[in-house]
């Protein structure tokens, strides 16, 4: 991705040390690219995105245009970076936990003085002017001619879906004796790479409400006057889980996430956010606050406000703080916004969280398709993760919220970042929490929506048209890691070719919004009013910060960090620390659907009333299955799961 888009000793086996290295982003270099970098120079591989072909060319970028670029730093050793990141997190290394401190980290795989000097006097001798430095990237500013006398490559125009974009000619290439301190260039390519939030309801700009009725607990509200489908009454949607309810599912028990830190990241900053918050939980019989339990670290300013709407992340931010503060009442809670929803900004939250470890883990709901992503910005993302993987911080990336993403997109795709090998990428479903707080099973999330037929009498189009789903499947781009080797089957692993790759996501928790979870947000009313009130909402942007409470409460039982989690996330594969979830949890042809009446106006009935059908465990071309699925992974935290956390895991 670039500019915009939208987580002591080394003691590890060389057999484990390349195994999590083949989960590292496939970017080779075509040998064209090869061969056309000139003598003493360096391939930054992965710097030509791989729309920039020869049939798109329009012709070279204007020496004049403006150009605003990073040039991301390597730091000492790389190669150990991944080594030292694979085993402090591998349960079965003898470094597994023994973290670093920001200093040490830095000190040990941070860029030098000396590197950091090398590089900017490159940059400058090539007429580009360095706008910004820090630990992580020289940020540089200048016109084509410079950034061609920099990199060694013309820019030129491409035609890419329809519009043009600017990308380099040929691979981003810096002189030979700089090999070694030059990560990757981000910028030169200005296509958009834009985040955006992974809610599936409207943002905050405008108010919006849930009509009724409502299910209290699953099943608790069956719409006995409205017609079968499936051949049975439905109940009605959840009103929304709270707190509670959500502990019960997924075995909290005793546990609050006490000692425990967790930052949220996202674009923006919703301005109510700490009353929205204490108002919520005192709604729900959540537990107060208490002073400094919640804070903010915000950028300066903020750009790009109205290409990413910015208002809309508010409901975001409202959904994360609320659920993590549900599902681990005690945690320490963190906000790290980013100045944008642009891919730079965001990082810069991330590497915030790492640089000044302002938390144990991290809940991120935001994406973008996989196939906007390109090699650079997956390597600076990369080398965040693992310099959070040292320190013993763990990364949570919702999965999406458009299945298989062809309705969305046109293509089979997963989205980014939670491609990578270095996160917990989080699936959604579909969960049934009945009388008493108990559970009583989950589907994988996958929605089909049909509406009531003008008679009344009958469900127009039954099953209808696809309308959300859990993200999930196999990525292009990033070979299988180790922690998935043996568990994600073949027929997965290998659906885009011979090569083992990345499959997601890894675990799952409620994301349905007809089951999902009731949020508080001070929103923007039609009479002019600007008040408080609460709605359901739903998506793995629900998911996301589910699990990371859950793991609050797993760290809060292991009284330790955990860290990059997915190493233990799989060794607990196969075992009853895990809801498996199916798509017919019931048995084989028992569909499952329920009933939900909206506001046609989103906010009162003076608009009339939209009734639908809304099905479960219909997720496009996706399934949850027996065993690890591209739905819901590994499966759902089942009861157990947080105290296995309390000591050494064994099968």
């Amino acid at each position: 991705m670039t500019v915009s888009h939208a987580q002591r000793r080394v003691g590890v086996s060389v057999v484990a040390t390349l195994s999590l290295l083949a989960g590292a982003l496939v970017i080779g270099m075509p040998s064209a690219q090869a061969e056309s970098v000139p003598s003493g120079r360096a391939a930054l591989e992965g710097t030509k995105p791989a729309w920039a072909t020869g049939a798109a060319d329009q012709g070279a970028t204007p020496d004049s245009a403006q150009i605003n670029a990073r040039v991301y730093l390597a730091g000492r050793d790389p190669k150990a970076l991944d080594a030292y990141a694979t085993a402090v997190s591998d349960p079965q290394s003898a470094s597994y936990g023994k973290y670093l401190t920001p200093h040490q980290a830095q000190e040990r795989f941070g860029a030098t003085q000396a590197q950091i000097e090398a590089v900017t006097k490159w940059l400058r001798s090539s007429g580009l002017t360095v706008t910004g430095t820090n630990r992580h990237y020289i940020s540089v500013s200048g016109n084509a001619a410079a950034a061609r006398t920099a990199f060694a490559t013309s820019l030129h125009d491409y035609r890419k879906e329809g519009r043009t974009y600017r990308a380099p000619q040929q691979a981003v290439s810096a002189p030979g004796t700089l090999a070694d301190a030059v990560l990757t260039v981000t910028g030169l390519d200005n296509a958009p790479h834009r985040a955006t939030p992974r809610d599936t309801l409207p943002g905050p700009g405008a108010g919006f409400r849930n009509s009724g009725p409502y299910s209290t607990y699953y099943g608790s509200n069956v719409a006995g006057t409205l017609p079968d489908a499936y051949g049975t009454k439905l109940p009605y949607a959840i009103h929304g889980y709270t707190g509670k309810q959500l502990r019960a599912a997924y075995g909290a028990g005793n546990y609050t996430g006490k000692g425990v830190t967790v930052a949220i990241t996202d674009a923006y900053a919703s301005p109510t956010m700490a009353n929205d918050a204490a108002e919520y939980a005192k709604h729900n019989g959540d537990r107060a606050y208490r002073k400094g339990q919640y804070t903010e670290v915000l950028p300066a300013s903020y750009t790009s406000v109205d290409d990413c709407g910015a208002s809309g992340w508010y409901g975001e931010e409202s959904l994360d703080v609320e659920a993590v503060h549900a599902l681990a009442p005690d945690a320490d809670i963190v906000y790290v916004g980013g100045a944008s929803c642009n891919d730079p900004d965001l990082l810069d939250a991330l590497n915030k969280v790492v640089d000044n470890r302002l938390a144990d883990i991290v809940s991120n709901s935001w994406a973008d398709l996989e196939g906007s992503e390109t090699p650079d910005g997956a390597a600076a993302y990369d080398q965040t993760f693992k310099l959070g993987a040292v320190e013993g911080i763990g990364f949570y990336f919702s999965s999406g919220d458009d299945g298989d993403e062809v309705a969305s997109s046109g293509k089979k795709q997963i989205e980014s970042p939670g491609n990578s090998a270095w996160v917990t990428a989080v699936g959604g479903t579909s969960l049934a929490v009945g009388k008493g707080d108990k559970y009583q099973f989950e589907t994988g999330w996958g929605t089909q929506k049909a509406l009531l037929a003008a008679d009344g009498k009958s469900w127009a189009n039954l099953p209808g048209a696809f309308n959300g789903g859990a993200g999930g499947g196999t990525s292009s781009t990033v070979k299988q890691p180790f922690y998935q080797r043996g568990i994600v089957p073949d027929a997965l692993a290998k659906a885009n070719g011979p090569t083992r790759m990345r499959t997601v996501p890894d675990i799952a928790a409620v994301a349905d919004p007809n089951t999902g979870f009731l949020v508080g947000q001070t929103q923007s009313w039609p009479d002019g009013s600007v008040k408080y009130d609460e709605y359901r909402i739903g998506g793995t942007s629900l998911a996301a910060p589910v699990i990371a409470g859950i793991q609050a409460l797993a760290q809060q039982a292991r009284h330790f960090p955990i860290g990059f989690a997915n190493p233990s996330i799989y060794a607990r594969y196969n075992s009853p620390l895990y809801h498996d979830v199916t798509d017919q949890p019931l048995g084989a042809g028992r569909d499952l659907a329920v009933a939900r009446v909206d506001f046609a106006n989103g906010v009162d009935a003076s608009g009339g009333l939209v009734t639908s059908v809304r099905s479960l465990g219909k997720d496009s071309t996706l399934h949850a299955v027996r065993g690890y699925d591209d739905v819901t992974g590994v499966g759902t935290p089942a009861p157990g799961y947080v105290t296995s956390y309390g000591f050494p895991f064994l099968r």
